[in-house]
């Protein structure tokens, strides 16, 4: 064994190995890190900004303009990626690292990996207190990296530069594990990153990494069978994590083979094209009348790749209380949700394992005829959603519709937040798999933009002759604008589509369907704001160097789409939705929101009781 060393700084150490770790990807291989986020300040700069400056052109530095923009442009990065490939974000001590904490509980909740190297402080405490620390007088060891402990999944503070020879492999490990997958934190002292240290060469050499694929247990898938085969009603609930396995294929496979209905989660949609017969829909809050329909009557479901969340289920509403649930999953916590059957193990292996077992069992005809039905009557309502004219106000849906109609079928569609996930999730008709990027298992207003420069660099990579389409309405904007700028700095063009409704709409619309006045979500309906205006959007976006204009209705829209996909840098369009019509009022089910028990409001009270009448639908498990 080689056992020549070489004196680096802890920085150096980091970004070194990094440099040299490799993935293999049908059969190419990549780096694994592609690269960073970066803001610079006093406590990442001196040490770490160093050592990134001699490898900028094997991991390219993009330097975002808000830490948690560049947090989300990294989780999008690695949903584009499906998990395979993950971008680092580095941030300054203080405030610039502490932004990065939603960031972090994003790429948590949704199961992404992201690698955080942020400052810290002097781990010899000389200087101590420094600017941006924050003292606990009975802890000196506690600051602000602590609280990254609650949103990673791996977290460490390196005060030796010997440890990150243990600490970058575990880190790496975690980041592409699909079990554990989740954002990485390494705490870097300002001073430990200057130290040197006489590494071993060895630990710099080439690794190429490939994802673990877990192979079920042979009791667990049998006693699946059993229970699929019991099935008259069966239904498969297909969840992100098809996509991240790279099981798209079996999926349908399966599903043809045995004539399964399948309905998608919000994460899982573009599992299948929208016309394909066994496609029946999403499902849940933000689903579809057809899905929820079957939904309701299954008596086995087989749930693939999805941590089964609350508007999935309808809040444990939308199935029949002795429906069966069999789980398919990488991680066994959420193999086990809900007194599931589990079966733990990789997605692509499993659907495999259970149809050379169920080999000749096919759902009833009449079960099938019925979900296509339902389909069918769905597909309906959606085309007559999203039409316009006939003096109809414009809404999400319409945009929604028009977007679809003419972009192509390798664009991928970013959303988060707000109104826009439930409409895009009930209303776009999927064209091309994999080409859906709903943010909602942390519902986080400010990634849309953020999230859609992330998804445009990983495009650039993988797909160049694509769009990214950006639908955000006018209160994510407001909150997080700036990754405009990095999109034309970097030259890495977005569609951005703004959708105007006067404030935080769909918030105001959950708020009067619990029997409430519409308060301080619509700017009209702000008590402190004395006069409401409009916000100059087109303005706004070309000052950040984008192309842009407003129009006034989805025909307008259409043909400014048309200029914004031959435009050769990011191009932003304005329209005023309507904040009160035009939603999406067919295909929800039930959802479990806390409603006052007591209140001297009629309306407040009649709306309560009448949630909690719906409550017994609900199903009780762990």
């Amino acid at each position: 064994m080689n056992d020549t060393t070489v004196r680096l700084t802890t920085a150096q150490a980091i970004i070194r190995y990094l440099e040299n770790q490799y993935i293999e990807i049908d059969g190419t291989e990549y780096r694994v890190c592609g690269g960073g986020f970066g803001i610079f300040g006093h406590g990442n700069v001196t040490c770490l900004g160093e050592a990134l400056n001699t490898v900028r052109e094997a991991l390219p530095l993009y330097r975002g303009q808000n830490e948690q923009s560049m947090g989300f442009a990294a989780a999008a990065y690695a949903k584009q990626w499906l998990r395979q490939r993950f971008m680092f974000c580095t941030a300054s001590a203080g405030p610039g690292t502490s932004n990065l904490l939603t960031s972090a509980a994003l790429a948590h909740a949704n199961r992404l990996p992201m690698l955080l190297l942020c400052g810290d402080a002097f781990l010899t405490r000389l200087p101590d207190p420094v600017l941006q620390q924050l003292e606990h007088y009975n802890n000196p060891t506690l600051g602000v990296n602590d609280a990254f402990k609650a949103v990673c999944r791996y977290w460490d503070r390196i005060t030796h530069p010997a440890q990150v020879i243990q600490s970058l492999p575990a880190a790496i490990a975690t980041l592409l594990d699909p079990a554990d997958c989740g954002p990485a934190f390494l705490g870097l002292p300002q001073d430990v990153q200057g130290w040197t240290y006489d590494f071993p060469e060895v630990f710099f050499e080439k690794k190429v990494h490939r994802i673990r694929r877990v192979t079920p247990d042979t009791n667990e898938v049998l006693d699946a069978v059993k229970l699929l085969r019991s099935a008259k009603r069966p239904m498969i609930i297909a969840g992100g994590g098809v996509q991240y396995s790279r099981a798209v294929k079996e999926l349908h496979e399966f599903a043809e083979l045995h004539d399964i209905p399948v309905v998608e989660t919000i994460a899982g949609r573009a599992n299948m094209l929208a016309g394909h017969p066994l496609n029946i829909g999403p499902i849940g809050v933000t689903g579809s009348n057809s899905a929820n329909a079957i939904a309701e009557e299954a008596d086995v479901i087989l749930a693939v790749g999805t941590r089964l969340q609350d508007f999935t289920t309808g809040s444990w509403t939308a199935f029949s209380k002795d429906a069966r649930f069999i789980s398919l999953n990488a991680a066994r916590h959420d193999a086990g949700k809900h007194m599931s059957l589990p079966i733990v193990g990789d997605a692509k292996l499993g659907l495999l394992a259970l149809a050379d077992k169920i080999s000749d069992y096919k759902a009833p005809a009449e079960w099938v005829e019925k979900a296509q039905a339902e389909r069918k009557a769905w597909d309906a309502y959606v085309a007559d959603n999203v039409s316009h004219g006939n003096n109809r106000p414009n809404s999400y849906a319409q945009a929604i519709g028009v977007v679809n109609e003419l972009c192509d079928p390798r664009d991928r569609v970013v959303a988060a937040a707000g109104g826009l996930p439930a409409e895009i999730t009930a209303n776009w008709r999927t064209l091309d798999i994999g080409t859906v990027d709903v943010e909602f298992g942390f519902s986080c207003m400010g990634y849309e933009i953020a999230g859609g420069w992330g998804a445009r660099i990983a495009q650039a990579e993988r797909e160049p002759g694509s769009d990214t389409i950006v639908f955000t309405g006018d209160g994510s904007y407001l909150l997080m604008n700036s990754d405009i700028y990095s999109s034309v700095l970097s030259a890495k063009k977005l569609i951005i589509l703004v959708l105007d409704n006067g404030g935080f709409a769909v918030i105001n619309k959950l708020q009067n369907n619990t029997g409430n006045e519409s308060f301080n979500n619509l700017i009209a309906d702000c008590p402190t704001i004395p006069e409401a205006f409009a916000v100059d959007f087109e303005a706004h976006a070309r000052s950040m160097g984008a192309i842009a204009e407003t129009v006034a209705n989805p025909a307008e829209l259409g043909e400014a789409f048309k200029r914004a996909k031959a435009a050769d840098r990011t191009y932003v369009i304005c329209m005023q939705v309507d904040a009160y019509e035009g939603w999406t009022k067919e295909g929800h089910t039930w959802w479990e929101v806390g409603t006052p028990h007591i209140t001297n409001d009629p309306k407040v009270r009649e709306a309560h009781e009448a949630w909690e009448v719906t409550r017994a639908k609900q199903r009780r498990g762990v």
